[in-house]
């Protein structure tokens, strides 16, 4: 009972930061209309029937019943046709109803006297600032949740202090450990030397060690040659004497990271080894190390969305087929929040473990809003973004040959195309979320 309990506490959580980090994005919107004077008619968290909603001057603050994204309404967002109407006269055919539609439908938001205040007439890099406000919102909430979690909570690092020693040296593969010991096997270095779980690393051969990546490059560098290791035990120092054995370890570069061989597989060379494992540790990282992890997260979900389409063959492969999911893939709410759930149940994990991961799946959702909202394409932030800068272009090609002003660009011929991408983007919606359910991501074990 307990762990459902944990799994829906996780479930709301994950709901509560997606709504504040949609309230958010659209405060991006909202409050630079206001600033430039546009008049906004709603600001919506969600879509569907109304639940509840209230007004404060000319704005109606509302929530509705699906908890899916939300919006504000401007007045005018698309300019009249060329003849200035904006009636269905002489237009023939769904798609240019459509089109007619979208101007009849902006053309009845503003009343009169209100031309002042419409959107299209914004100047392109106010329009700029207003679309691009949303967005913005996400990527500095993502800046603010990444500090938290490297500069309060740090990144998980090797300690001076030991977490497991092993009992015995494989002989017969490349490995340097094994889970059991026959009697043949020799016994492993640091345990002969009599290394326990919890000692922590002091100096070796003199030498004062201030890193797990110290104390493994001199134990490297020391095959078949007896060592003093001083360890500190149950506060106090004990010295012993460890002699690392040769065999071969995985070769490691600069950063301590495993060295790939062209086919994938690691580098191995013959190096001194003793036999013992560090218990990790949060460290916190500077501010410095913020932007750049930021930016990595940021440059790894421009790859997935490059890449979507054949990423969403792949979910319709592992949720119609026997493929797995992969866990780097795409996921819906509904994903998100089964693994928010699942995270918040699991037993024997530390409480700040999980509110560390929690923070990450929030601030990885971030930069996922920040980078598909920048989407070139209607009805999407990216899309009214670049119609303005099409329209600034054109502009400026006008007046540098001393053309007459092409005027706004008529976005509303745009709505076929924005139909198609809501379409689009509802298929892929549905079908994530039906992969979530029949087949997740499994990324806690």
């Amino acid at each position: 009972m307990d762990s459902v309990l944990l799994f829906v506490l996780g479930v709301v959580i994950i709901l509560v930061g997606v709504a504040l980090s949609i309230a958010l994005h659209e405060i991006g919107h909202l409050v630079p209309a206001k600033l430039f004077g546009v008049k906004v008619t709603q600001y919506m968290i969600g879509f569907g029937r109304t639940l509840f909603s209230f007004r404060r001057g000319e704005t109606e603050y509302g929530v509705k019943a699906i908890p899916l994204g939300g919006y504000i309404s401007m007045i005018g967002m698309f300019p009249p046709g060329k003849d200035g109407g904006s009636g269905r006269n002489a237009t023939t055919g769904f798609m240019q109803a459509m089109v007619q539609d979208a101007r009849t439908s902006s053309a009845e938001t503003v009343g009169e006297g209100e031309e002042g205040r419409t959107f299209y007439r914004l100047p392109v890099w106010k329009r700029v600032v207003i679309m691009f406000g949303g967005p913005f919102m996400n990527l500095l909430i993502a800046v603010v949740l990444f500090g938290v979690l490297l500069m309060g909570f740090g990144t998980a690092q090797n300690s001076l202090t030991v977490g497991s020693v092993s009992q015995c040296v494989a002989t017969n593969t490349a490995a340097t450990t094994k889970q059991t010991c026959s009697p043949s096997d020799p016994k492993a270095p640091a345990a002969a030397a009599g290394i326990k779980p919890r000692d922590t690393i002091v100096s070796i051969d003199g030498t004062k060690i201030t890193s797990w990546a110290q104390s493994t490059a001199i134990i490297r560098q020391s095959a078949d040659r007896p060592l003093t290791v001083v360890v500190r035990r149950d506060g106090k120092d004990v010295a012993l004497t460890l002699t690392p054995t040769t065999t071969t370890v995985a070769k490691l570069d600069a950063n301590g990271q495993v060295v790939k061989a062209a086919d994938g597989s690691a580098e191995t060379l013959k190096a001194g080894f003793a036999g013992i494992g560090s218990v990790p540790e949060l460290v916190p990282q500077p501010i410095t190390s913020v932007l750049p992890a930021v930016g990595a997260q940021t440059a790894a979900v421009v790859g997935v969305v490059i890449h979507l389409p054949q990423r969403m063959v792949d979910v319709w492969n592992a949720a119609f087929g026997s493929a797995p999911r992969d866990p780097n893939g795409p996921l819906s709410l509904v994903g998100v929040g089964r693994a928010a759930g699942e995270l918040t149940a699991l037993n024997g994990v530390p409480v700040v473990d999980k509110v560390y991961s929690m923070i990450g799946i929030l601030a990885s959702l971030n930069i996922a809003l920040f980078v598909f909202n920048l989407i070139p394409l209607l009805p999407l932030d990216g899309g009214h973004i670049a119609g303005a800068l099409w329209e600034g272009f054109r502009r400026s090609i006008a007046k540098l040959f001393k053309r007459r002003d092409p005027g706004p660009v008529d976005m509303a011929k745009l709505m076929p195309l924005t139909m198609a991408v809501v379409v689009v983007l509802g298929g892929m919606s549905l079908l994530l979320m039906y992969a979530d359910i029949v087949k997740p991501v499994n990324l806690f074990g």
